[in-house]
């Protein structure tokens, strides 16, 4: 028997298994259905789009999406101890603090920015040192770059022409503005929460972690939830819980499990003959995501990521950890308002020294470099619901990008942005011809076709068991599911909205506070 049953070993579920633990007289299991983070190109940060549906990726695809002239969209999700911080581009983003205050009045009370920057202090250690805004002692190393491409330089140069603001701290007092990132990695490895809050908790006697090991259901009994199934090694099996289950799957998997258990809309489940235990209509909906639209240029100069596994830079990484291979690939990046903004940046940019084309599997020839807006604050959500009650097929998928017209002319002026960016003198030295989407595309109706045709996720889908008081809330403003005792959420799926910025700090954010919440 375990006090607490953590389901999935991510971005949230390595904190709690951390935090929890702390407690000797708490026993954790933590159950995980991908493997252990063996595979070295988890840990080499220039490689993690080689992860890529591989066995450390759930890979998920969308349905065909109307707005983007229906194409289905492929969503990497991490499969391993880390989860998505196994696979990510390590970038560093809290995201805008009035996300939190914005929160706090849908009626989350303790979710306002001054009630979690604690938080996020807490699991960092900034390697700048302390301050207002940034925590030294954490478990998870927050660190600038080793080694910065002379693309990215420009990068930073070129933003400062056309008059965007230098900013050397996108988490500090303000977002606004163009500088390099900040990155989740120590000594130039990946620094994910398996490492960072896993591996040194696994010392512990009191947590017990299994990987290869499906969660397929909750136990239930008498309005509680008391343990969950699992498959392990082919073997069915049952973990009791005498506390809590705390699900941390993520915006996709964890309202799958609730689904799959009876808790969610109802006539959805009946659909599937699953026994409606408890019927939450927000399950699985308010499905919300960034969309990057590419836009690439040739490099004149051999200086880019395309050479990064060459002899010299193996040797380099290997000796020093420093060179091409200790890139995050997104090194550069701005935070900018569009024409629509309102009171916070829409658009995000991330600057790669190689060419954004479908994930990577595409690969372009020769040098080039991409300054790719991201949409930031969209105004299209979807929703998630189940193809089957089979616990192993995977969910429907259903985002709806695009779907509100304001969300594509944002990106369309992130690419004449991103144009002028790259058109700035500080590029001269590097940049050749515009690769794509290329000079034939003049007008907004072009460039409103290229988007359709090329926009891809930034891999941060999230709200699927929004948190709040309406009655489409999954969870309370403790992470409680609604109509079930002993069960909480704990991961990206509770943000009632998306947040201003890259999703990986806030969810690590969110699973400090859940721990502090079980822990009082």
């Amino acid at each position: 028997m375990f006090d607490y049953i953590i389901v999935g070993a991510g971005s949230a579920g390595c904190v709690l298994a951390h935090r929890l633990t702390e407690n000797p007289q708490v026993k954790v299991l933590l159950l995980e259905a991908g493997g252990p983070d063996t595979r070295q190109e988890i840990h080499i940060p220039a490689a993690f789009s080689k992860l890529f549906k591989s066995d450390c990726d759930w890979a998920y695809h969308t349905e065909p999406q109307a707005g983007l002239n229906g194409r289905k969209l492929f969503w990497p999700r991490g499969k391993t101890l880390g989860g998505s911080s196994s696979i990510n581009a390590m970038i560093y983003i809290r995201g805008h603090a009035r996300d939190y205050d914005h929160w706090e009045t849908l009626g989350n009370s303790g979710w306002g920015y001054r009630d979690v920057l604690p938080f996020f202090k807490k699991s960092e250690h900034q390697e700048r040192g302390p301050s207002e805004f940034h925590g030294v002692g954490g478990p998870l190393n927050v660190a600038d770059l080793r080694t910065v491409n002379p693309t990215a330089q420009a990068f930073v140069e070129a933003g400062a022409e056309i008059g965007l603001a230098r900013n050397s701290d996108f988490n500090g007092a303000q977002q606004e503005g163009v500088g390099l990132y900040q990155v989740t990695q120590k000594n130039g490895r990946r620094h994910s929460t398996a490492a960072g809050f896993l591996k040194p908790a696994l010392k512990r006697p009191n947590l017990t972690v299994y990987t290869q090991a499906q969660v397929t259901g909750l136990v239930l009994e008498k309005g509680r939830a008391v343990g969950v199934n699992y498959v392990r090694q082919g073997q069915a099996a049952t973990a009791r819980a005498e506390r809590e289950v705390i699900l941390s799957g993520g915006a996709i998997n964890s309202p799958q499990l609730l689904m799959l258990s009876g808790i969610g809309p109802a006539d959805e489940l009946r659909r599937h003959g699953i026994d409606v235990r408890v019927d939450l209509p927000g399950v699985g909906q308010n499905l919300q995501d960034h969309l990057l639209q590419a836009v690439c240029y040739e490099c004149t100069q051999p200086v880019t990521l395309a050479s990064a596994e060459k002899l010299g830079n193996i040797i380099n990484y290997l000796l020093f950890r420093k060179g091409p291979l200790s890139s995050n690939v997104g090194e550069g990046g701005a935070f900018v308002k569009s024409s629509l903004a309102e009171a916070v940046p829409d658009l995000q940019f991330l600057f790669g020294a190689v060419y954004y084309v479908n994930h990577g599997f595409t690969k372009v020839e020769g040098h080039g470099f991409t300054i790719a807006p991201v949409l930031v604050q969209p105004k299209s959500a979807g929703f998630l619901r189940l193809a089957s009650a089979d616990p192993l097929a995977a969910p429907v998928i259903e985002p709806n990008y695009c779907q509100v017209a304001s969300d594509l002319k944002i990106l369309v002026e992130g690419v004449k942005l991103a144009r002028s960016i790259g058109q700035a003198k500080a590029f001269d030295k590097f940049r050749g011809a515009e690769r794509f989407p290329g000079s034939q595309a003049k007008t907004d109706a072009e460039l409103a076709e290229y988007v359709r045709n090329t926009v891809e996720t930034l891999y941060h889908p999230v709200g699927t068991c929004k948190m709040g008081t309406d009655e489409m809330a999954v969870t309370d403003s403790e992470l409680r599911v609604r109509g079930v005792a002993g069960l909480r959420v704990v991961d990206a799926s509770v943000m009632p909205t998306i947040v201003n910025g890259n999703t990986n700090a806030p969810t690590i954010m969110i699973a400090e506070k859940a721990a502090a919440l079980m822990n009082r």
